[in-house]
């Protein structure tokens, strides 16, 4: 079984834990936007998920990409790996979101999840729902999507499903007994199971997607709304050398879990302050902005850029009086503007 005796638990994670625990009991205070409001971060949060998670993995989408591919996402016809790698991580979430409350913790139901996961994947068809049968490995990906190394060599096919069978008894019994914090609990289970890389593929985007259900599980209700994904892309080096520092001691004696720890509350403080960034913004926008540039603003973050054009086609409003309140939103540093004449476009700041 796991040893997590050999837990060090040093002053910086104590108090990243203590952080991340008082914005999650602020939430209730700080989720008091409007439904829509926070409809609209969860879908940016999501479209930033999407594309960092696939990207880590080697996808080249951008995330104006995917926020185009999700529009379309009732076609179910993908024409290349990443559209299609990106689909299934679209519908995965989207569930995760929507049922996190009924979905068992157990393997059955992550093979379910897997298959989900892999379910427009065409060369993952025989694999997908199965554990593995031949070996694999955690391989990292420079931001061309090219390989550039092997991080991990990963448990053998022969031994992945009593090493399942043990991880998830474990995350069972941790969370009955409450001995371990959550945020502990979540944290073992994502750098074990990437040790084990228990299925053919997928695993990588499979770990952050179980990470938001397992945060969501114990409460984090806020973690849908701020791209947790976005924040390991932006560190991929340290979340690959923290992966290895860690991986290649956990079936030694005195398993060295600081490394992990680290990095996984230090990704989940960020997000935290990202989330607290963008609450406070969405409420000085409620409290000063007139309701078109608010729906102004909100275009501008569903699609990640728009043209003056669009926002005429989609609200209705006239050029001039659009021409106003755009000059405003990008005087008072809400809105960037780029190009000039007819060829300008805003995105958010």
């Amino acid at each position: 079984m796991l040893n997590t005796d050999t837990f060090l638990i040093t002053p910086e994670i104590l108090s990243l834990i203590a952080r991340i625990d008082e914005f999650k009991g602020a939430w209730r205070a700080l989720g008091t936007l409007a439904p829509e409001r926070l409809s609209a971060l969860r879908r940016v949060a999501t479209i930033e998920s999407i594309g960092s998670s696939t990207r880590i993995e080697g996808s080249k989408l951008s995330d104006r990409e995917v926020e185009r591919l999700l529009s379309n996402l009732e076609i179910k016809s993908f024409s290349t790996r990443d559209e299609q790698e990106v689909a299934g991580y679209a519908e995965l979430m989207d569930l995760v979101f929507s049922s996190w409350q009924d979905i068992p913790f157990t393997e059955n139901y992550l093979k379910q999840l897997h298959q989900i996961l892999l379910r427009y994947s065409e060369k993952d068809v025989r694999h997908r729902g199965q554990y593995k049968t031949n070996s694999n490995s955690v391989a990292a990906f420079d931001e061309n999507g090219v390989q550039i190394g092997i991080v991990f060599q990963t448990a053998s096919p022969f031994d992945t499903p009593r090493l399942m069978t043990e991880l998830m008894t474990w995350v069972q019994s941790e969370r009955e007994s409450r001995r371990l914090h959550p945020l502990l609990i979540v944290s073992v289970f994502v750098v074990v199971f990437l040790e084990v890389h228990p299925f053919q593929d997928g695993n990588g985007r499979l770990s952050r997607a179980l990470t938001t259900l397992l945060l969501l599980q114990a409460g984090y209700a806020y973690a849908p709304y701020s791209s947790l994904e976005s924040v390991v892309e932006m560190n991929k080096e340290a979340y690959y050398l923290a992966l290895r520092q860690t991986q290649g001691t956990i079936r030694t004696e005195a398993p060295n879990w600081q490394p992990w720890l680290t990095f996984f509350l230090r990704s989940l403080a960020e997000q935290v302050r990202r989330l607290e960034k963008k609450v406070e913004r969405e409420k000085l926008i409620l409290a000063t902005l007139p309701e078109l540039a608010l729906q102004i603003v909100d275009l501008a973050r569903e699609h990640g850029r728009v043209t003056i054009g669009e926002i005429v086609m989609l609200t209705g409003a006239s050029r001039n009086t659009l021409k106003q309140h755009l000059r405003t939103l990008v005087e008072r540093g809400y809105l960037n503007q780029h190009g000039a004449g007819r060829g300008v476009w805003y995105e958010l700041r």
